[in-house]
């Protein structure tokens, strides 16, 4: 393979290295790198954003059957997890559902992923961004004039840019403390928040006036979004320590750990604040009004605004990241454009971060100028559902192809386990795209998740035309491993 610019020549991004000589030439080893702690922040980070926190005003229409949405989510996202975490041991390379996909399925189908989980990490950070802006125009453009909404979100996007441009040490620190302070708000309603909860609240139970399995489905669809990020330590192993060992742990601790303060904290809402309430304008920073109910003023919520603003920047710092790693893991196999592939000289893929956050910006802007409020954020939100659920798609048939192909070889240790793991991600992951589209009357607002989704898809097959003559072999599948090395 032809040796990337401003990079030193090393082993594809999917071949796994055998000896400790070649892991610390891949980057695998030594104390440069992202730790365990900071691993599991960037895991938890990138789930616990602000979609969270933006979630119960994007649901309410729903009622509070939109729970029931979340517990499947939830398990949804364990299964993915568990299984990214046996993935990830079977390949530690950097590229997350890419690697796994270009590895079981060829460099053609590996491309098709590559791109639409880098769709997922730019148009994520443009959903994420929307609903960071729900929380700072509490303080700034109180009158949520567009053109001020534009400008906060452009700074939300570009902050975290720079972070991530001045170097991976200085973005893993934020990361970690970003992450710490996110805990606030969900700590508070996840404990403090259930002793005000009014049963009565949880009635009428389904308010969207569709089925209940139809009303489960769509809110689910939009709670996929507050999940995603269960894959980023496996998409950046190569800034990872010892990623055959942290991977793993980080992506099972980061998701269990998002999980138990979701959906407690999300109860609560719904408990707090009645759902036709929730669902109204004025409360798009849903979690601080009600925390406004808790408190009988405006200071607590004025405080969880503060936090949630905090935990969008953590969550953009880690998504910016993930945006350049997965685009600089296809690179150095040759299936994304060279100029992906080359570091700066803070050892950061500069374009990739620079490039993903202008195509987030457009994508901002576009969404504004053609609606606005919950839209604008469901929208972005169901289109990252789509071009996210299908990459975990994937995953799980490579796992399924890979513990068969194991069974027949006699390797059967947690055969059931991981091909029962693997189903439920599938179905979740196909369930997810089915669900992903917007309510609305116009149909390009109901379809407008699968229009934006298809459009930015059809601009990767200029690129892949151009790239397939450069696409590099593709390594051997390792054994099964059936623990987490400690």
């Amino acid at each position: 393979m032809t040796q990337l610019a401003g990079r030193p020549k090393r082993t594809p991004a999917t071949s796994i290295p055998d000896t400790p000589a070649e892991a610390a030439t891949s980057g695998q080893l030594g104390s440069a790198g992202l730790s365990l702690p900071q691993s599991t922040a960037l895991v938890m980070g990138s789930i616990i954003g602000v979609g969270i926190f933006s979630l119960p005003y994007a649901i309410a229409s729903y009622g509070p059957i939109s729970l029931v949405a979340m517990a499947l989510a939830t398990l949804g996202a364990v299964a993915l997890a568990f299984m990214f975490a046996v993935l990830s041991r079977r390949v530690p390379a950097d590229g997350g559902p890419y690697a796994y996909a270009r590895v079981a399925f060829g460099n053609g189908f590996g491309f098709s992923q590559a791109w639409l989980y880098w769709i997922t990490a730019w148009a994520g950070n443009a959903a994420i961004v929307v609903g960071w802006v729900f929380y700072v125009q509490l303080f700034l453009n109180k009158g949520g004039s567009t053109a001020g909404s534009i400008a906060i979100a452009m700074v939300g996007l570009w902050i975290p840019a720079i972070v991530n441009l001045t170097g991976v040490r200085n973005m893993g620190v934020f990361q970690l403390w970003s992450t710490v302070l996110k805990f606030i708000p969900l700590a508070l309603m996840a404990t403090v928040g259930l002793l005000f909860v009014t049963w009565g609240n949880f009635t009428p139970w389904n308010t969207s006036g569709d089925s209940s399995l139809s009303a489960i489905g769509g809110a689910m669809a939009i709670c996929l979004f507050s999940y995603l990020g269960v894959e980023t330590a496996a998409v950046a192993a190569g800034e990872v320590r010892d990623p055959k060992r942290n991977v793993p742990k980080s992506t099972i601790y980061g998701t269990l750990g998002s999980a138990a303060v979701y959906l407690l904290s999300l109860v609560a809402v719904f408990g707090i604040l009645p759902a036709a309430v929730l669902a109204q304008d004025g409360n798009q920073a849903s979690y601080s009004a009600a925390a406004n109910e808790i408190a009988g003023g405006t200071w607590l919520g004025y405080v969880v605004a503060v936090a949630v603003i905090v935990s969008g920047l953590g969550a953009l710092n880690g998504w910016t990241l993930i945006c350049a790693e997965m685009p600089l893991a296809a690179a150095k196999d040759g299936i994304f454009p060279q100029s992906f592939g080359s570091l700066s000289r803070r050892k950061v893929p500069a374009f990739g971060i620079v490039s993903s956050t202008a195509l987030a910006s457009i994508a901002v802007v576009i969404s504004y100028l053609g609606t606005s409020g919950a839209t604008v954020f469901t929208t972005l939100v169901l289109m990252t559902g789509i071009t996210s659920a299908i990459p975990y798609a994937a995953s799980a048939l490579a796992q399924l192809k890979w513990r068969f192909t194991d069974r027949r070889k006699g390797h059967t240790p947690h055969f059931a386990l991981d091909v029962g793991v693997a189903l439920v991600a599938l179905v979740m992951s196909l369930a997810f795209v089915w669900y992903s589209r917007n309510s609305g009357e116009s149909w390009y607002v109901v379809w407008g998740p699968f229009l934006m989704a298809g459009g930015a898809s059809l601009l990767g097959i200029p690129v892949y035309l151009k790239q397939r003559v450069s696409m590099s072999s593709i390594p051997a599948v390792p054994d099964y491993e059936t623990r987490i090395s400690t």
